[in-house]
């Protein structure tokens, strides 16, 4: 049997006619028989999804299960270290008070966190709301109306022609079996939904903090090569004053004196200095922005940057995090949503049955709906079935295979790039290790070049202009070590990022290498 495309509704429904109770209920077994067997003839074979999500064990990770559904709470800071080793405040691995004030106003000021708030709980209403098709429904009526009937009409003598007044208190009852998971599978779709947009609102509270994080160690590193250049300044112009006054004292001829690259470089370093104070007041003021500020009133010394320590190197984490990256929770939720739409869409294949049933009062008259006999009821189910509707059916099939398919593929994109990241966040943190290294090594040879060139200097066996010149090849290790310190700071923020926040390393019990 072949469906096409049209819709027929079966309804049995209790009636009075000259049949006997006895031959009633054969017939509405007939029916429900008939409706059962219509059913099975709505074929939905061959439509299957297409795509398979990546198995985290194809990547050297471990299986996380989803975290249980959860209602939404407001975001706080409430610590959330679990026993996996699982840490979303990881900001304060910086072990910075300053900086941890500022995630946490953050948070609290943010409209677009409230905003996903706001769509969590219309997710949960939209779920509620579907929950309740699983549970009786009832509707109590009451209506009281006066109405003229047509003396030629269907009714009889005395209601013909004449002005009748009608009451009616009634209480509609209905109930729907879910034989066939329709009811449960929309209600897990909303349910999905709902945990999709919970991992959400996290992922947004976690790339706020890393936004602001990356902006604090951005100010930090701007205002400590302003106050390195200063120093610089301050030296030049400090040498510049002796220099003068040896000329002035005849020591030094003006050959000499002009020949020292002194009062040349100092306007240049003026304005390297003007053009870091910008970039450090352009920094406060994204800061502010993001804390829900128009300014700060924060103040910050020039070596805050390096009283921050990034975590020791690590060879490996425990990649297993991924799995409760929030992004991919959310991926994996889509997934689980689009799994219980397509099974809703199967569903609708097969008959709907539902149980309806009246009771109450009805009577001619407003003062005899209260009289004996007045009442009245009603008992009896109702099966609908798609007959030759499954062309549409089918259609509606493959389009939630195919949203389940884009939501697999989408999910396995996501995993794949998260491995990415993480690999390149812990490769950028081993070289950038290594050229730490290397840096400290050659400032430490440039500073002992500086104390020889001052202690030559202060014995008279050399000039100015050798102290200037070692202080100068000292300069640019220095702002080296200062980004080196700074990359070093934001790629461990970065990996923390990338890893769905930190992790508690005392806990933390499966390691998986890059």
């Amino acid at each position: 049997m072949k469906p096409s495309h049209a819709h027929r509704s079966i309804a049995l429904l209790p009636q009075r006619a000259p049949i006997t109770a006895a031959r009633e209920w054969p017939l509405r077994v007939f029916g429900l028989s008939l409706a059962l067997m219509l059913g099975a003839c709505a074929d939905f074979s061959g439509i299957l999804p297409a795509a398979r999500t990546l198995l985290p064990e194809s990547l050297g990770l471990r299986t996380v299960p989803l975290p249980a559904r959860q209602k939404p709470v407001a975001a706080s800071l409430a610590a959330t270290r679990s026993e996996s080793g699982f840490d979303q405040l990881w900001w304060q691995t910086f072990k910075d008070p300053q900086l941890d004030a500022l995630v946490t106003q953050a948070l609290q000021a943010s409209p677009n966190l409230r905003a996903a708030q706001a769509r969590i709980v219309r997710a949960q209403a939209v779920s509620e709301g579907l929950g309740a098709n699983e549970k009786v429904q009832a509707i109590a009526t009451l209506d009281a109306s006066q109405q003229r009937f047509s003396a030629v009409g269907m009714y009889p003598p005395p209601l013909a022609g004449g002005n009748v007044q009608l009451a009616n208190a009634q209480l509609n009852l209905s109930y729907e079996w879910d034989f066939f998971g329709k009811n449960r599978a929309a209600l897990d779709t909303s349910i999905g939904a709902t945990q999709a947009a919970i991992a959400d609102a996290q992922q947004a509270r976690l790339l706020l903090s890393t936004q602001v994080t990356r902006t604090y160690l951005t100010m930090l590193r701007l205002q400590a090569q302003r106050a390195l250049q200063a120093s610089y300044l301050a030296q030049r112009e400090q040498a510049n004053v002796i220099a003068r006054a040896r000329k002035d004292a005849g020591l030094d001829s003006e050959l000499q004196f002009l020949s020292t690259p002194l009062a040349g470089s100092m306007p240049e370093i003026r304005q390297q200095i003007e053009a870091l104070g910008e970039q450090v007041a352009l920094a406060r003021n994204r800061l502010a922005a993001l804390v829900g500020k128009t300014s700060l009133d924060l103040e910050w010394p020039d070596d805050a940057l390096q009283v921050l320590q990034a975590a020791p190197q690590q060879d490996s984490v425990p990649m297993d995090l991924l799995g409760r990256r929030p992004d991919i929770v959310a991926a994996r939720w889509r997934v689980e949503a689009a799994t219980a739409d397509m099974a809703y869409a199967k569903a609708l294949f097969y008959p709907n049955i539902n149980l309806t049933a009246f009771v109450g009062l009805n009577s001619v008259g407003w003062s005899n709906i209260t009289n004996a006999g007045s009442e009245q009821w009603g008992l009896g189910p109702a099966l609908r079935l798609p007959v030759f509707d499954t062309g549409r059916l089918r259609a509606n099939l493959h389009g939630k295979s195919a949203e389940l398919d884009a939501a697999v593929e989408s999910y396995n994109a996501l995993l794949l790039e998260a491995v990415r990241d993480v690999n390149e966040q812990l490769t950028s943190l081993r070289y950038i290790g290594a050229q730490q290294k290397e840096q400290k090594l050659a400032q430490a040879n440039a500073q002992a070049l500086l104390e020889i060139a001052q202690q030559r200097y202060a014995s008279g066996l050399s000039t100015r202009a050798g102290v200037l010149n070692a202080q100068s090849a000292l300069i640019p290790h220095q702002r080296q070590a200062i980004e080196l310190h700074a990359r070093a700071l934001e790629t461990q923020a970065q990996l923390l990022r990338s890893l769905g926040g930190g992790y508690l390393q005392a806990s933390a019990s499966t390691d998986t290498s890059n």
